[in-house]
């Protein structure tokens, strides 16, 4: 035997010996817990959304149907992590899953954080309420701009199904890299930096409008009504921006030098191990969001709010009550966006 023959065989063994997924069982566990508990209130939402006509008519209910599909999307997917991760699947279910269900999750977790930031923004328009603002809240153009990033998440994804990938033996502990080609890989790390400006620019739009929300709240301390109306808006605002950074900040720390280990940047078997964790820790945060979403869906649009409440067993009064409600939100925004162009 060569000496490069003797060497070759020696990094293949190395590859072989460096399982960085053999303890997935408390991740799959929670897993189960967050699919659990999700999935009742996503379906419930998706029903509630069908039910309501008029959440067609805002730009803000347009960004949280889309956001309600990402959700679905992901909640599609997720079963077939939870089966991988268990080492219940059978060979090509796991082949299918790096192919497929995986590419499915990071498509679904960044159209969330899209969605997210437009939400957010969203709030701060209707608060702000200026000519150019409002031509950013017409409902076609929510829809052309929801239209544009699925287009672009899916250009930037799909390949990582399409590209050929190795034949490789089949093993207890797959890891999804490993089946992966050199052009594959590249392109793999190419995804994860442009998902990665993806989610700064997002970030930047979450970060100026919380910024501008909570400016505008201090201001207003001298207007009771003015005060009234950015104090329930800075609310709304900072629990939707309090979920996006506990669910995809502590992951984007993550995400890129564990991409540096997937395309073998980082040769370490320890540090590919802990880098693993650390990536299946964080991205088990971003999957909790699935728990949050519902909640959003009911604080956020009122015309969800009123079907929701038709859904449950209440008096005569309490839907009275709703509808009220809904009409008064809804006059609310002319009658702030008057208020504040004579403040001005």
């Amino acid at each position: 035997m060569t000496p490069s023959t003797n060497l070759s065989s020696s990094g293949a063994g190395e590859e072989k010996l460096c399982i960085v997924n053999d303890h997935m069982g408390p991740f799959t566990v929670l897993y189960i817990l967050i699919f659990i508990i999700s999935l009742p209130g996503n379906l419930v939402s998706a029903w509630a959304f069908i039910r309501s006509p008029k959440a067609k008519q805002q730009s803000a209910s347009i960004y949280l149907v889309n956001l309600l599909v990402a959700d679905l999307l992901l909640l599609l997917a997720l079963p077939f992590k939870i089966i991988k991760d268990l080492g219940a699947a059978p060979w090509e279910l796991m082949v299918f899953h790096c192919q497929a269900s995986a590419v499915t999750i990071y498509i679904s977790l960044y159209a969330s954080i899209a969605f997210l930031a437009f939400i957010i923004t969203d709030r701060y328009l209707q608060e702000c309420h200026t000519v150019r603002s409002l031509r950013l809240q017409e409902v076609g153009f929510a829809r052309l701009l929801s239209l544009v990033v699925w287009l672009l998440l899916l250009l930037i994804m799909v390949p990582n199904m399409a590209l050929p990938i190795k034949q490789i033996e089949a093993r207890s502990y797959l890891s999804c890299s490993s089946l992966k080609q050199d052009i594959s890989l590249h392109w793999h790390a190419l995804t994860v930096f442009l998902c990665t400006a993806l989610f700064l620019n997002a970030s930047a739009a979450v970060l100026i409008s919380s910024s501008l929300v909570v400016k505008k709240l201090l201001r207003s301390r001298s207007d009771p009504k003015l005060w009234a109306t950015a104090r329930r808006v800075a609310v709304s605002v900072a629990a939707v921006a309090s979920a996006y950074i506990l669910s995809f900040v502590p992951y984007h720390v993550v995400r890129t030098p564990y991409t540096l280990a997937q395309t073998k940047v980082i040769r370490d078997c320890e540090t590919k191990k802990q880098l693993f964790l650390g990536k299946e820790s964080t991205l088990l945060l971003s999957v909790l969001h699935l728990c949050f979403d519902p909640l959003i869906f009911f604080y956020l649009s009122a015309p969800f709010r009123h079907t929701i409440r038709k859904m449950l067993p209440c008096s005569r009064n309490q839907a009275i009550s709703a509808a009220e409600e809904e009409a008064v939100e809804e006059r609310l925004q002319p009658a702030a966006s008057a208020q504040q162009e004579a403040a001005y």
